[in-house]
């Protein structure tokens, strides 16, 4: 078993935290404590179950659960681009991660269900 951090899927899940972390600065201050502390949880919850899938016998569980708050830190992200709280070039970079870290844990929920141990 690696690292959880040496995984490519923790390392484009860091990246998605560091750019909402940035993005939410700029954001005005009602928004900020709301979306943009919202969005911060959720991106250090996907790390949280990055962790949690690779220490666990049964991955899927917490695959399942990372690929529903991904859909909430997408959703998220498109009120906050509809609200012009984010540029658009914004939006593009974060949904550009979101989906990779969506291909991600999709592929690896698929081999972890289908293989004997879980």
């Amino acid at each position: 078993m690696a690292l959880h951090t040496q995984l490519p899927i923790y390392k484009v899940t860091y990246d998605l935290l560091t750019l909402i972390t940035r993005l939410t600065t700029t954001m005005p201050r009602d928004f900020k404590r709301s979306l943009g502390d919202e969005l911060r949880r959720e991106c250090v919850c996907l790390s949280i179950l990055v962790y949690r899938a690779n220490a666990a016998r049964d991955k899927v569980p917490h695959l399942a659960e990372m690929l529903e708050r991904l859909q909430v830190v997408e959703l998220t992200l498109r009120l906050s681009v509809d609200m012009r709280l984010i540029a658009r070039g914004q939006y593009a970079q974060a949904i550009e991660l979101t989906g990779k870290v969506g291909k991600q844990a999709q592929g690896w929920k698929k081999h972890a269900a289908a293989s004997p141990a879980g």
